[in-house]
C-alpha cells in the first residue's frame, strides 16, 4: 500500500508559493510587499529559519530540502565490517550460559547481554541487540509442556485404531471409554458475567458436599454417550458398562472397545467376560466385542475426554450445586441434550478419520482430548 503524501505535496506547494513571493520581494518587483521583513510578520514565520531552508533549496535545487529534517543525533550508517563484528560478539555471548558472566539465571534476557557484552569491550544498545538476534531468526519463546506415550508398540496400536475406525462398517460400533472422576462437589471459581462493583470469591478451604465418578462410552459413529454414576473405578464398572452397550446394541454384529492402559481394563475377569460373550455369539449370532487399546500413557488420544472436558467446563466450571444429586441431575440433562442434538443432527466423531469434521470429539493422533483446565 502506498503512503498518502497529500501533506507533503500541500506543504512543498506552500513552500513553493512563499520562496517566489520572497524572491519578487528581494527583487523589489512585489505588489504586495516593500520590504523583506514585511513578508516574515505577514506570514509569520522566523526570518532565520526561512532563510534555512531557502539557502539550501537554492543551493541543490531539490525540494525535499523544503522539508523539515529528522531532529536528534546524527545516524552514523555502519561499515559491513561493523555489522559482522557486532553480531559474532553477540551470539559468542548468547551461546554461552549466564552463569559464565556472573548472572545468577538459567536463561538470558537483554539487559543481561548488554551488561555481558559491555564486560568484554562491545557497547551496544539493547535495540540493536534485539534486532540482530531477530535478523537470525531467533525469537524469545517459552516452552510448551508435550503429552507423550512411551509405549513401545505407540505406532503399531495406533495404526490398527485408525485401520478399524477407516473399515468399521455399518453395522459396526466402535466405542471410546474412560471415567471422569472422582470429583469433588464444592463451590468452584472461574469466569462470569458480574454486576459492578461485584467481587466473587471461592473460599480456598471448604468442606465437599460428596463425590461422584462417571464411567462414560462414546460411540464414534453416532456421537451417542452411554453414562452412569460408579463408586469405583474397577472391573466390575467396565463389565457393568460392557452389559449396557451390549444390552442396547444388539442390532449391531460387533462391537470395538477403545480405552486407556489403565489396570481395570486389561483385567483377567474384563477378558474372561469378553471371551465368553464371543463364545456366544459364536453360537447364537450376536453381538461380538473386540479390543482396541490405546497406548499405555495416551489418555490424551482418547475421543471421550473431549467430551467430559466439555461438560466439566459447562456443567462444573463455576458452580456450587447443594448437592452431590444436584449435581447428577445437570450431567443427566448435559449428555441428554447432547444425544438429541446429534440424532438430530448426525455427526461422526472424527476429522482426519471420517473425512473432515471440524468437531470436538476428533480421533487424530496430534489431538490433545484431555483438557487440565476442566478435569
Amino acid at each position: 500500500m502506498k503512503a498518502d503524501r497529500t501533506i507533503e505535496r500541500s506543504y512543498l506547494r506552500q513552500w513553493r508559493l512563499l520562496v517566489a513571493e520572497y524572491e519578487a520581494v528581494k527583487s523589489g518587483s512585489s505588489s504586495a510587499f516593500s520590504k523583506v521583513r514585511d513578508f516574515y510578520a505577514h506570514h509569520g514565520t522566523c526570518s532565520q529559519t526561512f532563510r534555512k531552508y531557502y539557502n539550501r533549496y537554492s543551493a541543490s535545487g531539490l525540494t525535499s530540502d523544503l522539508l523539515p529534517r529528522r531532529r536528534g543525533p546524527k545516524h552514523r550508517v555502519k561499515s559491513e565490517a561493523e555489522i559482522v563484528a557486532a553480531r559474532e560478539a553477540v551470539f559468542k555471548v548468547l551461546h554461552s550460559p549466564p552463569s559464565d558472566f556472573g548472572f545468577n539465571r538459567s536463561t538470558w534476557k537483554r539487559d543481561d547481554l548488554q551488561q555481558a557484552l559491555k564486560t568484554t569491550g562491545v557497547l551496544l544498545s539493547k535495540r540493536t541487540i534485539q534486532s540482530i538476534i531477530r535478523a537470525a531468526g531467533y525469537r524469545w519463546m517459552k516452552a510448551k509442556q508435550v503429552l507423550t506415550s512411551k509405549d513401545p508398540e505407540y505406532r503399531r496400536k495406533l495404526d490398527n485404531v485408525k485401520s478399524i475406525l477407516r473399515d468399521l462398517g455399518s453395522d459396526e460400533g466402535f466405542f471410546s471409554i474412560d471415567e471422569f472422576g472422582p470429583v469433588a462437589i464444592l463451590k468452584r471459581g472461574g469466569r462470569s458475567l458480574v454486576a459492578p462493583d461485584v467481587n466473587v470469591t471461592v473460599p480456598q478451604w471448604q468442606r465437599s458436599k460428596g463425590t461422584l465418578i462417571i464411567t462414560a462410552a462414546l460411540e464414534l459413529s453416532t456421537n451417542q454417550v452411554t453414562h452412569f454414576y460408579s463408586e469405583k473405578k474397577n472391573t466390575a464398572e467396565i463389565i457393568k458398562l460392557l452389559d449396557q452397550l451390549l444390552a442396547s446394541n444388539r442390532h449391531l454384529s460387533r462391537l470395538y472397545l477403545s480405552w486407556d492402559a489403565a489396570s481395570w481394563h486389561m483385567s483377567k475377569q474384563l477378558a474372561h467376560r469378553i471371551a465368553s460373550n464371543n463364545v456366544m455369539a459364536e453360537v447364537t449370532g450376536s453381538t461380538r466385542v473386540e479390543i482396541a487399546p490405546l497406548p499405555a500413557g495416551a489418555q490424551f488420544l482418547n475421543v471421550i475426554e473431549a467430551v467430559f472436558s466439555g461438560m466439566a467446563r459447562a456443567i462444573l466450571h463455576n458452580s456450587d450445586y447443594p448437592s452431590v444429586e444436584e449435581a447428577k441431575r445437570a450431567i443427566d440433562r448435559y449428555f441428554a441434550e447432547r444425544n438429541l442434538y446429534f440424532r438430530e443432527h448426525p455427526k461422526r466423531a472424527g476429522n482426519k478419520i471420517w473425512g473432515g469434521e471440524r468437531e470436538t470429539t476428533t480421533f487424530s493422533e496430534s489431538s490433545n482430548h484431555k483438557d487440565p483446565r476442566y478435569r
